[in-house]
């Protein structure tokens, strides 16, 4: 576990370096000011690089502390949830497009509500399975303007 926690700030440098390095070939711009298509992708390498430094150093200096939560992840529900929850992801995935947006995301949003909140909260489990589908497909299709299956 401990190859995780330092290997994911390890990976994140070496991703917004080769990001950092890559930017500088982007071509500069005929009109303006030719450096100006630089500016965001190697501010946001720097950004990015900066913060996996200061996230590789907290994990060092944390790394003798005893870290209950990934042993957390293996006891009780936790893993069931998640669990249940990819399962759910990909049936909705296989759902959504004969059945639409609206019926899919209420069925998905149901069935995982009463898994997470049970029975005994039914009333807030439909309230809110269909308040969040209707307002989000009336969001997408008409304040957007985007079609949705």
């Amino acid at each position: 576990m401990k190859a995780v926690k330092i290997g994911m700030p390890l990976l994140m440098i070496i991703i917004a370096s080769v990001f950092l390095i890559s930017s500088f070939a982007i071509p500069k711009a005929n009109l303006g000011n030719p450096n100006g298509p630089l500016y965001f992708p190697i501010g946001l390498s720097i950004f990015m690089l900066v913060l996996s430094i200061i996230y590789l150093f907290n994990e060092l200096k944390t790394l003798h502390e005893h870290n209950g939560k990934i042993q957390g992840l293996f006891e009780g529900r936790t893993l069931k949830l998640i669990a249940v929850t990819i399962a759910l992801g990909v049936i909705y995935a296989f759902i959504f497009e004969p059945f639409g947006f609206l019926i899919s995301t209420i069925i998905f949003l149901g069935c995982l509500l009463f898994y997470v909140n049970g029975w005994k909260k039914w009333k807030a489990n439909i309230i809110v399975t269909i308040a969040f589908s209707l307002i989000t497909w009336y969001g997408f299709s008409e304040l957007l303007g985007v079609s949705l299956p």
